[in-house]
């Protein structure tokens, strides 16, 4: 039996984690179509969508103005990641208490190894089944879980009966599974290369693995290799508990363009909390911090500071992206967004705010370009 074969993934994902944090807590919300993100007249997007807006075609990374559109009655909430943090580290510590090879992605999923706990499928099925339980009982939300041999059939079945799902992919089953599953929900395969395939005729899976890699190469490059494997089931990467993520970032579109330097600042401030959630929620500190600027005509500039102790805490992060933002060179223009991002990143607790005063000049490194499609 291969490795790939003898491997036992669970993939867990909140449902509309965000906004079911929203309506847990505002029981005003509940029951009604809920977004988080920006105004419902900004070009901010949708972070979060409740289900029940949802249903009115809302999804993640909508412009709000058009999420408004779709359903005026939705009720629109800023978002707060110190909060959603708050509870991400709740539902980690309920993985660990079933499996220390557990790999997050973002604050509302992750991948769980429990291979050496579980040597049958029906005993993850149990362990998927008592990880839900669990985090409603804590939490008072509800999470979907996926069971298979590896992670991308374990985030496929999770996605497969939300909200408030469990679907297994048993080993014998991969075959037919994957032989009658779109092409559209294999990870890596957007619209346009979706697109791309059906004119090749090829809608599912099965369709995929009647060609040759070397007939995908020829269509797709390297990306054609990549379907070859995933259209078969195949997936070979392991859970990785000590995933390093290269950065941290947060932004915000403004509902108009702004260039009050006063209210710019205030805004980094609010962003900085928001980073240090972030940051917090995953147990990372950097050591380099940039800002993004993009301008009304949608030209992007960022400028970044790299420190020699690392940090992650918000006072700290403001005080440098407000004096970046005083060095920039752009100081005073409009501005159609902001964004504050850390990288150099490890993880642990970071030590207090230093009481020492920043320096100036600080060694600003600078990039402008155009912006990206």
């Amino acid at each position: 039996m291969s490795q790939q074969a003898q491997r036992t993934i669970i993939h867990v994902d909140m449902d509309a984690f965000y906004a079911s944090v929203e309506q847990r807590d505002r029981p005003e919300l509940r029951g009604k179509p809920v977004v988080v993100g920006g105004s419902p007249h900004s070009r901010g997007v949708v972070a979060a969508a409740s289900y029940e807006a949802r249903r009115f075609g809302i999804h993640s990374a909508m412009p709000c103005y058009q999420a408004w559109r779709l359903c005026p009655e939705t009720v629109f909430v800023a978002p707060d990641f110190s909060r959603y943090s708050a509870v991400s580290r709740q539902i980690r510590a309920i993985f660990a208490g079933y499996t220390d090879r557990v790999e997050p992605l973002g604050l509302d999923e992750a991948y769980l190894d429990v291979s050496e706990r579980c040597p049958v499928p029906d005993a993850a099925i149990e362990v998927a089944r008592a990880i839900k339980a669990a985090i409603r009982a804590e939490t008072g939300l509800t999470a979907s879980a996926g069971v298979a041999p590896n992670k991308f059939l374990a985030k496929i079945a999770s996605d497969e009966r939300k909200p408030d799902g469990l679907f297994a992919i048993r080993p014998a089953e991969v075959a037919a599974f994957v032989a009658t599953l779109a092409l559209g929900k294999v990870p890596g395969i957007g619209r346009v290369t979706e697109q791309g395939l059906e004119a090749l005729g090829l809608h599912t899976c099965g369709d995929v693995q009647r060609l040759s890699p070397e007939e995908l190469a020829r269509h797709f490059g390297r990306r054609g290799l990549y379907f070859h494997r995933l259209c078969r089931g195949e997936d070979d990467r392991p859970v990785s508990p000590e995933r390093i993520r290269k950065s941290v970032s947060i932004e915000d579109t403004f509902e108009r363009d702004q260039g009050n330097p006063y209210w710019l600042e205030r805004k980094l401030a609010e962003l900085a909390r928001g980073l240090e959630g972030r940051l917090r929620a995953g147990g990372h500190r950097g050591r380099t911090l940039t800002l993004k600027l993009r301008l009304a005509d949608f030209t992007s500039a960022t400028r970044s500071v790299t420190e020699p102790e690392p940090f992650d805490d918000a006072p700290r992060i403001r005080a440098l992206a407000v004096r970046l933002y005083r060095h920039s060179g752009l100081a005073g223009q409009k501005l159609r967004l902001l964004g504050l991002g850390l990288s150099h990143l490890e993880t642990g607790s970071a030590p207090g705010p230093r009481a020492q005063q920043l320096a100036l000049p600080l060694d600003l490194r600078a990039e402008v370009h155009p912006r990206s499609s």
